[in-house]
């Protein structure tokens, strides 16, 4: 099992899983779910090697440095904090 650290909540989450049902439960905001609004976009403050590497749609929006799609980000292993 992956955690996830958002805003000081730990959550759990299956190694490979989606991030985007998790984060939306906690209270990220997602818009479409597509990587197209960017309402979800997120920091990562730590663990960015345990992420999917940044899509297609993410790079369309200009994420950079520390930023993602909370939508379109797959945790594979281990911990990762972000904030909103």
């Amino acid at each position: 099992m992956a955690k996830l650290i958002l805003n000081d909540e730990e959550i759990e989450i299956p190694d490979g899983e989606k991030l985007v049902d998790y984060i939306e439960e906690a209270g990220v905001p997602i818009g479409c779910s597509n990587g197209v609004c960017g309402t979800c976009e997120v920091d990562i403050e730590g663990g960015m090697e345990n992420l999917s590497e940044r899509n297609q749609e993410e790079d369309d929006l200009g994420m950079e440095g520390q930023k993602r799609l909370g939508c379109q980000c797959v945790i594979n292993k281990g911990t990762v904090k972000i904030t909103y």
